[in-house]
């Protein structure tokens, strides 16, 4: 089903709970970023290359500078990864 067809078959509620506990999504962030997402952060180096995990409502959780322990994270969970670009 095409996601056109199935947005207009589902309610914005089922729409937004489309795929929770089961899909996280991976994306790259700069610091900047981070308090937006994870409030409770120290204060990070803007040089850092960070990672974040997310369910796929959005919410938040992991927060790290290495790519591969959001994959282990997702795993622990058994939750199905997608990257973000």
């Amino acid at each position: 089903m095409l996601l056109k067809e199935a947005s207009s078959h589902l309610t914005k509620s089922e729409l937004a709970h489309l795929g929770a506990g089961e899909v996280g999504y991976i994306r790259k962030m700069k610091s900047d970023d981070v308090s937006r997402c994870f409030p409770e952060a120290p204060e990070i180096d803007p040089t850092l290359d960070l990672w974040a995990l997310f369910a796929a409502d959005g919410t938040p959780i992991l927060l790290t500078d290495n790519r591969s322990s959001t994959f282990f994270k997702a795993a622990e969970d058994d939750l199905k990864t997608v990257s973000l670009h």
